[in-house]
């Protein structure tokens, strides 16, 4: 690909110092994402120029109005501390008619929604936990027909494992209402109260608009955490690096898995990748239970992009390098058609 003017756009608080030299790790762990997709960008020769986006867009549109970027590389996950707005934001970019990497607003809208994400999930009959979501200030008088403890309570629309703990995982009626409380005061969006599944955590990333490539399925492990708490991935688990090694947290391609079974995720990740009407790029996350059923967790647009992460690693081990997955994504997002350009 020729080198391309790129504007490269992530939060604020986020964009790297132009030197990590004398930072710690947990330092550089902060905007690590930022920093290595900054670094494949000018390693791949394009012309860069880094936006930290706050709460409007008037750095943005200046810096539009003189760059005039062939492409908005996209690392925001949410607008006015809101994950949902993450679609939002996205469809600003297709107003003002530019490309940009990543899903598209309707994609991230979908699967933002973890109710309606379930829903269409259940219309396509792909295998998901049964759920009731709790909207903001209303309470939970009582368990649905059919809904049985344990369950898993999380926030409707925040990304990043937001609000959950080891608590998340109810066993009667009390600790129901108060973590659903607690996502209502904390997190400030509604809940989302779901069967446990018990099993494997496994994920599998998706790459494409309309022809899909699947990494391998990836699992993740903590061998040292206590047999009595539920293997979840929490903030705590997601966040805190010294909290990592103390669970003894790994990641790899996943072992054991037959060829047939590895086959039918890889399938189940486009249908859902379909269904949502996701591009660019995706991870699906699910569990495999004792019986080898495929449970759909969550389909994850836009992930993590860090080297080393399990989107990247995972990706490598189809023969994308780090420099080259980043510029495959750019290349997608040249190439999606937007309702824009047709």
């Amino acid at each position: 690909m020729r080198p391309r003017r790129i504007l490269l756009l992530m939060h604020a608080h986020l964009v790297p110092p132009e030197s990590v030299a004398g930072l710690s790790e947990a330092e550089i762990n902060n905007y690590r994402a930022e920093l290595n997709v900054r670094e494949a960008l000018l390693g791949l020769g394009h012309q860069l120029v880094c936006v930290g986006l706050e709460d409007d867009f008037g750095e943005l549109r200046l810096v539009l109005r003189v760059f005039k970027p062939h492409l908005v590389f996209n690392l925001l996950t949410h607008f006015h501390e809101a994950g949902i707005y993450d679609s939002a934001l996205v469809g600003w970019l297709e107003l003002h008619k530019l490309a940009y990497s990543g899903c598209n607003p309707r994609g991230l809208l979908v699967a933002g929604d973890k109710a309606l994400a379930k829903k269409v999930l259940r219309y396509h009959r792909i295998l998901a936990p049964r759920f009731f979501s709790v909207a903001q200030r209303k309470s939970v008088r009582r368990l649905p027909a059919k809904l049985n403890f344990p369950l898993i309570v999380k926030s409707r629309s925040e990304h990043a494992s937001a609000g959950i703990a080891q608590a998340s995982i109810v066993r009667n009626q009390e600790q129901l209402a108060e973590r659903v409380d607690f996502i209502h005061r904390h997190v400030g969006t509604g809940a989302l109260c779901e069967e446990y599944i018990e099993g494997r955590e496994l994920t599998i990333g998706v790459l494409g608009n309309a022809r899909l490539e699947t990494s391998p399925v990836w699992e993740l492990t903590m061998a040292e955490l206590p047999s009595s708490a539920p293997n979840i991935v929490t903030a705590r688990v997601k966040w805190n690096l010294a909290y990592q090694q103390e669970i003894g947290l790994k990641t790899f391609e996943a072992r054991d898995l037959s060829r047939e079974k590895a086959a039918e995720i890889a399938r189940i990740a486009k249908r859902i990748y379909r269904a949502f009407g996701l591009s660019g790029y995706a991870r699906i996350d699910l569990r495999l239970d004792q019986g080898e059923r495929i449970w759909v967790l969550e389909a994850n647009p836009n992930p993590d992009l860090s080297f080393g992460e399990d989107f990247a690693e995972s990706f490598q081990r189809r023969g994308y390098s780090y420099p080259k997955l980043i510029e495959k994504i750019v290349a997608l997002g040249l190439r999606y058609e937007a309702p824009w350009k047709t």
